[in-house]
């Protein structure tokens, strides 16, 4: 059984691995860790990049979303607010966590350091001739024509802002089910797998085992997913959908959809597939 089920979750076939929204979730994590990797002012283009685009309910939710270590992003954090760059605020919905935000003075530091993305964005790009990568960028500033560019013509920007756009666009579409896009692929997954072990999950959503853990986590105090233990390893759990969960399952795929609609009205059917495909080429 366990065997049987490995060989299922890695397939990379359907609606979730074909959409546009999961190859840009990929292609970004891709992009944040690298740039994580490459040292301190990366790390704070990173954060700073993100916050520029929408602040963060909390530096926890923040250190997921990036795949920071939860220890290094409150020093990142505290340094960020020293230089000024960043503020923590209470959080009103929850008045044990704070908001972050980004400052003036963060903003005009962020310009600069857009600046010494080149040389990650020519090893991203790497795998594109030029008349592809011409239409790649084309395509993504399309995506994001009505929210905040860079003056510099960097993917790797491009491709961070059109993730936050269509993360937008996903969570007004699932508002009113307490829902986010972070959540398009779990509970389509568990419904399709479940019972099942969260390692497996994370390697078939193609995310860390800490961010999906956090995602579970929010899921199982929403009443959504029940935690039981795995018949074939009992240190571990299985992970399964309450009826709650399966019930939200249509208006999660429905989100998901309608996102994948909204980027065809942007792009054009054409643009649609030809980003998609310029994305896979960008995966490892």
């Amino acid at each position: 059984m366990a065997d049987q089920w490995e060989g299922r979750v890695d397939e990379e076939s359907g609606p979730l691995h074909e959409s546009i929204g999961h190859l840009l979730r990929r292609v970004f994590s891709g992009v944040a860790a690298e740039a994580v990797h490459d040292g301190a002012q990366s790390r704070d283009f990173v954060v700073l990049d993100m916050l520029a685009g929408e602040d963060a309910p909390s530096q926890q939710d923040l250190a997921h979303r990036l795949g920071i270590n939860r220890t290094i992003m409150v020093k990142l954090l505290d340094r960020l607010q020293q230089a000024g760059y960043v503020t923590r605020t209470r959080n009103p919905a929850n008045r044990r966590t704070y908001v972050l935000s980004v400052t003036d003075e963060g903003r005009a530091a962020l310009k600069d350091m857009r600046r010494a993305v080149a040389d990650r964005d020519a090893r991203l790009t790497a795998p594109l001739t030029p008349p592809e990568r011409h239409r790649l960028t084309e395509l993504l500033g399309r995506l994001v024509a009505n929210d905040e560019q860079s003056t510099i013509p960097s993917v790797e920007h491009l491709i961070a802002q059109a993730h936050y756009r269509l993360r937008r666009l996903g969570d007004h579409r699932l508002e009113d089910y307490g829902l986010r896009t972070r959540h398009f692929g779990l509970l389509p997954a568990l419904e399709l797998f479940g019972p099942c072990p969260q390692q497996q999950l994370a390697r078939y959503l193609h995310l860390t085992e800490p961010a999906t853990a956090s995602l579970v986590e929010e899921l199982v105090q929403a009443g959504l997913v029940v935690r039981g233990q795995d018949p074939h390893d009992r240190r571990r759990y299985a992970l399964e959908l309450t009826d709650l969960g399966r019930a939200r399952i249509p208006a999660v795929r429905d989100a998901m959809r309608g996102v994948e609609h909204d980027i065809e009205e942007i792009l054009g059917p054409e643009g649609a597939r030809d980003l998609r495909a310029l994305l896979t080429t960008l995966l490892p």
